[in-house]
């Protein structure tokens, strides 16, 4: 099985910057999944085409939900929209991108 991570070090460095913070829990509650793990499930879904409810637990990224609800979060926070101008002006391999 290949062993690379969904989001390599230096693309995760690009985007942490453009995610909004987590917001506070006024009740506590359970630990949030780090958003690099959330990002790691929006990617697999969205480069295998796989449906949100196959998720491998395996791959460390939360549940389906979370991946699904920080996707939308994200959407409407503008985040997407920041990482595709990001991208456009990435230095280096284009094939790190894909």
């Amino acid at each position: 099985m290949n062993k690379q991570p969904l989001v390599p070090d230096d693309l995760w460095e690009a985007i942490e910057s453009l995610l909004p913070k987590e917001p506070p829990k006024a009740k506590g509650g359970r630990p949030r999944v780090p958003d690099r793990a959330a990002l790691g499930g929006i990617v697999f879904v969205l480069r295998t085409g796989c449906p949100w409810r196959l998720l491998p637990k395996e791959l460390g990224c939360g549940s389906a939900v979370t991946c699904w609800r920080r996707l939308r979060d994200w959407q409407e926070a503008g985040v997407w929209e920041r990482l595709h101008e990001t991208l456009l002006n990435w230095p280096g391999d284009e094939a790190a991108i894909d």
